[in-house]
């Protein structure tokens, strides 16, 4: 999360120096080369079948391309706070895309929860943009379907962990994505690949970094978490992404933070921590373990 977060910071950066699509398509051709490397080195490389390539590709168009893309034009026309901020609400779309589209039980405090993410979200864009939905902006907007593409590759993801690594399906899903991205930078931005020689040696190694560290490794263990543990138990901790985001915003690019985007912070917190389950997942963890004390102890006395 803190490779995340900071990388909405570095992204920031590129975007402001380079055309935005091109050099997110070879920012991902450099992760996905990095992460072909490390499954090489750990021995899991190994072809898809037609099933998993199928999902496969359904997850990069959503995951790498359509997320991507989205955040790459939405961080153009956005603050780098805003978009830490609007990328926190992960975890509140992934609950109510598996409520969608894998029928699970939204309870009340989930309910609660995705109502809190939705008033932090209006506090961040509406407010903070000047009091009315009509003074939103298109970044702000471009950023939010950054992550609703993402939250619905994540089912996709859960679902494929079963027969495929999640470190090699990143690997598969980088590699098309930059191909995908890579075409549509050459009919939406012609001369992309002469913004380059703008860049300085600092640039350059803010593009390796957000590639390396944050898109390729960063990708891999948050992948291979979600195959572990699952969507919304590992949503959790995206908590932390927009913490980062911020943090970075004010401390390396110099924004303010306002009042209203504070308010919408707490708010997606909680928003995250009621709607994604943490705070149900903590309660039954804490009543079980309780009962486990107290049975010991009982067992103690007989």
């Amino acid at each position: 999360m803190a490779a995340w977060g900071l990388n909405v910071i570095a992204i920031k950066v590129l975007v402001s120096e380079f055309a935005p699509i091109t050099v997110t398509a070879f920012r991902i051709f450099v992760a996905a080369v990095c992460v072909f490397g490390i499954l090489f080195f750990l021995k899991l490389m190994r072809l898809p079948t037609k099933q998993e390539l199928f999902y496969i590709i359904l997850a990069s168009l959503m995951n790498v391309v359509g997320h991507h893309f989205f955040l790459s034009i939405g961080l153009v026309e956005t603050s780098a706070s805003n978009g830490g901020l609007i990328l926190g609400l992960g975890p509140l779309l992934s609950t109510i895309i598996a409520f969608i589209l894998l029928k699970n039980q939204v309870t009340f405090l989930k309910w609660l929860g995705i109502f809190f993410g939705l008033t932090g979200i209006t506090f961040v864009v509406a407010i903070g943009a000047g009091g009315s939905l009509s003074t939103i902006s298109i970044g702000d907007l471009y950023v939010f379907i950054a992550v609703f593409t993402q939250a619905l590759s994540f089912v996709i993801i859960k679902k494929t962990s079963h027969t495929l690594d999640p470190r090699l399906m990143t690997g598969y899903m980088l590699l098309i994505g930059s191909v995908v991205l890579f075409v549509i930078s050459l009919w939406k931005e012609p001369e992309g690949i002469g913004s380059f020689s703008n860049g300085s040696l600092g640039i350059w190694m803010i593009f390796l970094a957000s590639a390396i560290i944050a898109t390729a490794i960063g990708q891999m263990i948050y992948n291979n978490a979600i195959g572990k543990v699952g969507v919304t138990e590992s949503a959790i901790f995206i908590n932390l992404n927009p913490f980062f985001a911020l943090i970075g915003a004010v401390l390396l690019l110099g924004e303010k933070i306002s009042v209203s985007q504070v308010i919408g912070f707490v708010f997606i917190l909680f928003g995250v921590l009621f709607g994604s389950g943490a705070l149900e997942e903590f309660l039954h963890q804490y009543r079980l373990k309780k009962n486990l004390l107290f049975r010991a102890g009982k067992s103690e006395h007989m």
